[in-house]
């Protein structure tokens, strides 16, 4: 009987021109178009609010407090990955510091997504790398116990696959479905000039939302006929 290896070495990601093409969409835009799916919480948020990262998610299962499999994913992924991590929200241990994250841009990746805590605050801020994470530790993790690599995985309350299309910025973490997120980005781009031309007319002096009253009809707010 064939089982699935722990480490899946080759994945399909989501193309390079989506990923540019992503890159320039704030993170909550394309929640929006994606239906207000696919975010992770607010615990999982950029180390400074100026990072950005966009790219195909490469996806590390660990037990909390052990990074033995991120020094694995470090040594597999590719330039332009995004690593994302399940580290079960576990803030009791730093799963990465400023060596690993070092190590990381060094090889080219995109940027690090690790739902658990992380280390060396200060010295990530220097390094110029993209680094969101669930919060920070002083404590070191373990290297003991096993874990998976590029298997679907849960990261901010979020599934994950390999090859995703991840997108983070100072509003937080979004995760599109690969083979979805080309659509998306044709949504996204009506979304962007419509929003333009409402922050237009607010400037204009409109600054009604026309679609409120019936809203407010809807659930009961106002009576028939009534207005605001």
């Amino acid at each position: 009987m064939s089982q699935t290896p722990e480490i899946i070495r080759d994945i399909e990601r989501v193309s390079a021109d989506v990923v540019r093409k992503a890159a320039t969409y704030q993170a909550a835009i394309l929640a929006d178009v994606a239906g207000r799916r696919g975010t992770m919480h607010s615990r999982v948020a950029p180390v400074h609010h100026s990072m950005k990262v966009a790219g195909p998610a490469f996806t590390v299962e660990v037990r909390p407090g052990d990074n033995l499999m991120i020094h694995a994913a470090i040594a597999l992924a590719q330039p332009g990955d995004v690593l994302v991590i399940d580290g079960k929200g576990d803030q009791t241990a730093a799963l990465m510091g400023t060596l690993m994250l070092s190590a990381c841009k060094k090889r080219g990746l995109a940027g690090v997504i690790v739902d658990a805590a992380i280390r060396d605050k200060l010295e990530i801020l220097e390094l110029d790398f993209p680094v969101f994470s669930a919060g920070f530790n002083p404590a070191g993790p373990t290297k003991y116990v096993p874990g998976r690599i590029n298997h679907p995985i849960s990261a901010g309350g979020t599934t994950v696959n390999a090859g995703d299309l991840v997108v983070g910025d100072a509003d937080g973490v979004v995760v599109l479905e690969r083979e979805k997120a080309p659509a998306m980005l044709a949504l996204a781009d009506k979304k962007v000039a419509d929003e333009a031309a409402r922050i237009d007319a607010i400037a204009r002096g409109d600054t009604a939302s026309k679609w409120l009253p019936a809203a407010l009809r809807a659930a009961g707010v106002l009576k028939d006929g009534e207005s605001l």
